[in-house]
């Protein structure tokens, strides 16, 4: 058992059963759905056309190939579906590296190839992304082959086994694109999402959208450039984008909601649920660069009358964001906002403890206190939420320190 490049293999010169040289490997075939991994056939460039060599006739595979048959037993190559060519759909071709947390290239194709018999057998078993790969392929016919297996023996290997490799078909021309598994994606956390899709060409953005649940879609699309989250949403099925803008946070959507032009911004709500509907619209109503135009409509609230108890039931039945549990606020019985307690006094007090007793006075703001007002009130006292409260004292919204963070980060 010994491994075998597919840059190694590219350009050997084939000998048939005479011993006589009658080509040179031009490509290397796999039919997945006969097998992921087994090499089916070696295309072979001859003096009167490309034929088809069997791996169960070559009885040896490296910088030169053996094939057991005549070169008359080969039967011609013709292109068809469902066969992947290594040389022309992995080579160079970008990969999503979820333990490099980045995208990759694929610099060469590892197999591995076993005596069986009186032939061998070859079987991929990974895909090359480091210098070694690269190396290999660039030094190949310029470097004496002892010089350059010395060479590479100093250069420690960086592969990905093909195991985690999952073959996804994303485009009219049938060129097979190299994906990690998505299910290895979707573990990820969203920021780091966000980095490998602003690494990738349009097509495989939409594909990685159309793959991973609603709910990481939604966290992920909430972390990319501007620019480019656009342009996902502009790719993706109104319904699908539907799905996926109401598992954000209804200021985020209404954000996103607001870039894009009316008609396909109205097309998204009419596919959305009616709360969430109704929520986002409600935002939509509000000038982005105000306070009401950063806040969130999904906030916790309770009665001042309220103990600690009351306060974890509430968190229990909470759907919103993490950053929104950071501060429970306190509403008087004509729904005025009168106070708010930090989680972490809730985490520490006795169930039967009255909030009132833990509340601090809460900072809040206008609708439509400006954006850079917003950042020096979050600033000046330090706060992790800030409420939002009408014309009346009623609490509107809330603004969190991600919000404001994110807000920071776009600002011109």
């Amino acid at each position: 058992m010994s491994l075998v490049a597919l840059s190694e293999l590219l350009g050997a010169s084939v000998r048939d059963a005479s011993g006589a040289v009658r080509g040179r490997v031009r490509e290397i075939a796999v039919t997945p759905q006969e097998h992921p991994t087994r090499i089916a056939f070696l295309i072979v460039r001859t003096s009167d056309g490309e034929r088809m060599l069997p791996v169960a006739s070559v009885k040896s595979a490296g910088s030169r190939v053996r094939a057991a048959t005549d070169a008359s037993a080969w039967e011609r190559y013709s292109p068809s579906d469902g066969v992947l060519l290594l040389k022309r759909d992995l080579l160079d071709q970008q990969i999503i590296d979820v333990h490099g947390r980045k995208v990759v290239r694929v610099n060469d194709v590892e197999m591995e190839s076993t005596p069986i018999n009186s032939h061998v057998s070859l079987n991929v078993v990974a895909v090359d992304v480091g210098a070694r790969g690269a190396i290999r392929r660039l030094s190949k016919g310029v470097v004496p082959s002892f010089t350059l297996r010395a060479l590479l023996e100093r250069i420690p290997p960086r592969v990905i086994p093909w195991q985690y490799v999952n073959l996804i078909e994303t485009d009219p021309a049938r060129r097979v694109k190299l994906k990690i598994a998505y299910e290895g994606l979707s573990k990820l956390h969203p920021a780091d999402i966000a980095d490998i899709v602003e690494d990738l060409p349009p097509a495989d953005r939409e594909a990685v959208f159309e793959t991973i649940d609603e709910e990481v879609a939604a966290e992920t699309l909430e972390e990319l450039d501007p620019d480019i989250k656009l342009a996902v949403v502009e790719s993706l099925d109104r319904d699908r984008v539907a799905d996926i803008v109401e598992e954000m946070d209804p200021d985020a959507a209404a954000d996103l909601l607001g870039e894009l032009p009316a008609e396909h911004t109205g097309d998204i709500l009419k596919q959305m649920q009616p709360e969430e509907r109704r929520e986002v619209a409600q935002l939509l109503e509000f000038h982005e660069h105000t306070a009401a135009g950063r806040m969130t409509t999904e906030f916790l609230a309770v009665a001042d009358t309220a103990v600690v108890d009351d306060a974890i039931e509430a968190l229990k039945r909470f759907e919103g964001s993490r950053e929104a549990l950071a501060t429970i606020y306190l509403i008087s019985s004509v729904q005025t906002l009168v106070g708010s307690v930090p989680l972490v006094k809730i985490a520490t007090s006795s169930p039967s403890a009255q909030l009132a007793h833990l509340s601090e006075d809460p900072v809040f703001c206008a609708p439509d206190t400006p954006q850079n007002e917003v950042a020096a009130l979050f600033d000046k006292y330090n706060l992790i939420t800030l409420a939002v409260v009408d014309e009346h004292g009623r609490l509107s919204g809330i603004i969190t320190a991600d919000d404001v963070i994110t807000m920071l980060r776009h600002r011109d």
